[in-house]
């Protein structure tokens, strides 16, 4: 038997490396340049599935993935949580106080914000980590540090100068694997997601979310985002406890097409689980 394709977003070292690894063992894993480049190879059949973040605890959603997964074909087949420790490292013949300049993913410069300030360093942004800690092993710059883990230092051939310089001690990304054929969740704790875009009318969205209320389901996440294709309008993702596969969740969702243009269910998952 074939070892399954696992597509992620960076190099070797990358956050998106070090998740796939851990859901994944023994499996084919495949380094793409972008989240794009990932997606596609899982439409196109060149990957059996995609790992990619979704969402940081305190930077936020990463709404470049969440563009994708609206505009595209393919579903969570599960979503996990990896604790993110970020560390400033540097070459090995470098001290902290000679850095000043720092590579990273634009997320991570802004986990790190406070740190940066502190020190006035100046940000120059990288596709994601390993590829800034990269960099910097290829440079040899003493003056030029990088944000990333210290596996990714490690990987290197780099100094760690400090250690968990986010602000956040809570910090957690959440990586979903994206798939064209997920594994069916029979599990009615599970939690669905899916996506929608609501009617140019007065009390639009409210009407909306009242029938998702209305059913027994729980919301536990709402956010918008812009929907590109006509300036000013939005699409919604919504996560809700239970399963929309049920026969309360496709009472549900014929109820919520009435009010909505567009309706699509991402995909199911168990909350929670940690690697």
């Amino acid at each position: 038997m074939s070892n399954l394709k696992v597509a992620y977003s960076g190099i070797e070292g990358s956050f998106a490396s070090i998740a796939a690894g851990k859901i994944y063992q023994g499996e084919e894993f495949v380094s793409c340049k972008s989240f794009d480049e990932a997606y596609a190879k899982v439409e196109n059949g060149e990957c059996d599935v995609a790992v990619l973040p979704i969402e940081n605890s305190f930077a936020g959603e990463v709404g470049q993935v969440m563009d994708l997964i609206y505009a595209g074909s393919l579903e969570f087949d599960n979503v996990y949580e990896l604790s993110i420790s970020h560390c400033l490292v540097g070459t090995k013949n470098t001290k902290l106080e000679n850095i000043r300049t720092v590579l990273s993913h634009p997320q991570a410069l802004e986990q790190c914000h406070e740190f940066i300030e502190e020190r006035g360093l100046r940000t120059v942004p990288y596709e994601n980590t390993a590829r800034a800690a990269r960099q910097v092993s290829f440079g040899g710059d003493p003056e030029v540090g990088a944000i990333a883990s210290k596996e990714t230092a490690e990987l290197y051939g780099l100094k760690v100068l400090a250690t968990d310089v986010n602000q956040s001690a809570n910090n957690v990304t959440r990586f979903a694997v994206l798939s064209k054929n997920p594994v069916k969740k029979e599990d009615p704790d599970c939690t669905s997601a899916m996506m929608f875009t609501v009617k140019n009318e007065a009390g639009g969205l409210a009407k909306a979310i009242s029938q998702i209320g209305d059913h027994g389901f729980n919301m536990r996440v709402i956010r918008s985002r812009p929907e590109k294709k006509v300036n000013w309008t939005y699409y919604f993702y919504v996560e809700v406890e239970g399963d929309l596969d049920s026969a309360k969740g496709k009472e549900m969702l014929e109820d919520l097409k009435k009010q909505c243009q567009f309706v699509k269910i991402v995909g199911r998952y168990v909350p929670g689980i940690k690697i």
